[in-house]
């Protein structure tokens, strides 16, 4: 087996002195984990930071082993988080969630738009806009997503301003407003991609796929939610 990709590093650990274990979300393979021989150095402190995004060559002689993984630095994206604690939050967080959620070799089709969007755009004004779409379409991606198109209740399309922490789905006003101190808000700036959300409407959606990522995936698979991720809309302001 053998192929060139490049993305993101998201996870890393030491592996014998000198070598690295590292995961990295790529483009066209998803997610990729490989050794990664003789480079830790001070030279290569740098380049081996979460965040980084690399080029990879993968190779391994026999398709069941670890691949061995050829490095190259793209862009040094850890510098943009590195000054800023909410920013820095949020990547280990987009991090630890890849990470916990992504099987190996996972092609990940427009997902990848998401994520490689909130590295971009991580120095505009609204970047905490796109870590929210990271996790609305992470939820998504992992077949548990929210059905926003119509009311639960009544099949409506018109004035959907809740949503139900049972089902996932759109609550319009009228079915939802003796019961909306038990139900998440309507994130409108999801399909009205010009609408500029306010810090109480990021607030409300990453309290919403928090509880949705952990009740509908970590939950459900005996696994432990990320502490970096616990409590993340803390950070809106």
């Amino acid at each position: 087996m053998q192929f060139a990709d490049d993305g993101y590093i998201i996870n890393m650990r030491k592996h014998g002195e000198s070598s690295l274990i590292l995961s990295v979300l790529t483009r066209s393979h998803g997610k990729v984990t490989g050794f990664v021989k003789n480079c830790l150095s001070k030279k290569n402190l740098p380049v081996y930071q979460l965040g980084n995004q690399l080029k990879i060559e993968a190779y391994a002689r026999v398709d069941d082993n670890m691949l061995s993984l050829r490095t190259e630095l793209i862009t040094p994206s850890a510098v943009n988080f590195l000054g800023d604690g909410n920013k820095l939050r949020t990547l280990t967080s987009l991090c630890s969630l890849l990470n916990a959620c992504l099987p190996e070799m996972d092609n990940l089709e427009r997902f990848f738009y998401y994520i490689e969007s909130f590295f971009n755009l991580i120095n505009e004004d609204n970047w905490l806009t796109h870590y929210a779409y990271f996790e609305f379409y992470l939820l998504e991606y992992l077949g548990i997503g929210l059905d926003l198109s119509e009311c639960s209740a009544t099949g409506t399309t018109e004035n959907l301003t809740y949503v139900s922490p049972k089902t996932g789905k759109a609550v319009c006003l009228e079915a939802g407003e003796p019961y909306k101190n038990r139900l998440y808000k309507y994130p409108r700036f999801i399909l009205e991609q010009n609408y500029r959300p306010q810090p109480p409407e990021l607030a409300d959606l990453l309290n919403m796929t928090e509880f949705f990522l952990y009740k509908n995936f970590f939950a459900s698979h005996g696994l432990k939610f990320p502490p970096t991720r616990v409590n993340l809309a803390e950070i809106v302001k």
